[in-house]
């Protein structure tokens, strides 16, 4: 019987290598005229947090495929601190789904506040700009396997919903 050969690009990884938290005040340069943060601020953040995650995991150039909707449950005032705490939830060959929290935290009091969530699909990219196979997650904790086994059913809604309808 033949040897198989595992890259060591391919060798799976777990989820808490991909985890990846990501800090920001935000300023009145980023707020409205009531001093909130604009939600386009915070899906720019949702984006980044979300790309150094799937580039953690994946050790590649990554872009984002797609998005999937995006709440915001309380506005973020001018000088609270943003915690976008991001991490791989499952992949699928070239392509891998990311989940990010996003929490805001009143500096003065230390109360912190969930505020949004988002679930992201990367897309990994090789040195031509192709799409190249992703290491395979492995999920570790309770969460983390919840968070798994999920990913594949919004996965299965999101292709459901390209595909075009029949007249």
């Amino acid at each position: 019987m033949a040897e198989q050969v595992t890259t060591p690009e391919l060798v799976a990884r777990p989820v808490r290598e991909s985890a990846s938290d990501y800090l920001e005040i935000a300023l009145p340069n980023d707020a409205n005229t009531l001093g909130n943060l604009l939600g386009g601020r915070v899906m720019h953040l949702v984006d980044l947090a979300a790309a150094l995650a799937a580039a953690r995991h994946s050790r590649c150039p990554v872009v984002t495929a797609s998005i999937d909707s995006m709440t915001f449950l309380h506005p973020v005032h001018i000088g609270q601190l943003l915690i976008l705490k991001s991490s791989v939830n499952r992949v699928f060959r070239t392509s891998m789904e990311v989940g990010v929290k996003v929490w805001v935290e009143d500096l003065r009091t230390g109360v912190r506040r969930h505020t949004s969530s988002a679930y992201l699909t990367f897309v990994a990219l090789g040195p031509n700009n192709e799409r190249v196979p992703v290491p395979p997650v492995i999920p570790e904790t309770a969460d983390e396997i919840r968070r798994y086994e999920a990913a594949l059913v919004r996965r299965e809604y999101r292709l459901s919903m390209k595909k075009p309808e029949k007249p």
